[in-house]
């Protein structure tokens, strides 16, 4: 945590397997690692959710390249209820602060983000190797869009005050990526996000790398680039290149 001082200081050591993600909740911070564990930061230190070991379905999870499964993604929507994205393992979620959990997507969905609306409760968003899902009853039932994308695989997805960002790729390796919006109501298929950016990203704007506050949206890509826009995805700017591969953003 950032002290009063300006520094830094540990608050506590995740140990055994390395971190992946994390996420704010009202009990506490809660964190995924590699090996598709769950933790969660309380006043005394950092403590396993025992729960997340007994997921129905665990003993399916893999990843293609025949590693352990990885939590990629966490999100917690406003009534409290949590969903973890198991990579790859779907989603699964909880609805009493990590005490059960219940698969909410078939594992072979391959989901690379979940994401919960910070002001509508109940709508889930996933992007997968298969196009954007949208679950408006909290992951009980989910409807997915593909029309006017040029590839389904998908990596991240973020909410702007009216409409849902994409980013889509031909592939896991990240070749011919772009992004692209849709509005959240009605039925209108996804419009390339043009002006300001590169014809083609050479990789991907990845988990965790396309975020949105309002209509102010952040994109960063794997070779080291972040683009901005202020009305929602129409317009947008490069501020920065030449950096590392962004690997995560953030905007207040």
């Amino acid at each position: 945590r950032l002290g009063p001082d300006g520094a830094w200081a540990e608050v506590a050591h995740v140990g055994g397997e390395p971190a992946t993600c994390l996420a704010p909740s009202a009990a506490g911070v809660l964190i995924g690692t590699a090996g598709a564990h769950l933790l969660r930061l309380e006043a005394d230190g950092m403590r396993p959710v025992a729960s997340f070991e007994g997921v129905e379905g665990r003993d399916r999870w893999f990843t293609p390249w025949g590693d352990p499964p990885d939590v990629r993604s966490i999100a917690v929507d406003p009534a409290g209820h949590v969903y973890v994205n198991v990579h790859v393992g779907g989603v699964v979620r909880s609805r009493d602060g990590g005490g059960t959990w219940q698969p909410t997507l078939d594992i072979e969905v391959d989901v690379h983000q979940v994401l919960a609306h910070a002001r509508h409760p109940g709508l889930v968003a996933v992007a997968t190797a298969v196009g954007l899902g949208l679950s408006r009853d909290g992951g009980d039932t989910w409807r997915f869009e593909t029309r006017g994308l040029h590839a389904t695989y998908l990596r991240a997805v973020a909410f702007t005050g009216s409409a849902v960002l994409v980013s889509a790729a031909s592939g896991p390796g990240g070749r011919r990526a772009a992004l692209y919006r849709r509005p959240l109501d009605g039925d209108a298929p996804f419009e390339r996000c043009a002006e300001g950016l590169p014809e083609w990203f050479t990789s991907h704007v990845d988990t965790g790398c396309l975020v949105a506050a309002g209509d102010v949206v952040a994109a960063g890509t794997g070779d080291g680039e972040i683009y901005l826009s202020g009305d929602g995805g129409d317009r947008w700017w490069r501020i920065a290149s030449g950096l590392p591969g962004v690997r995560c953003l953030v905007v207040d």
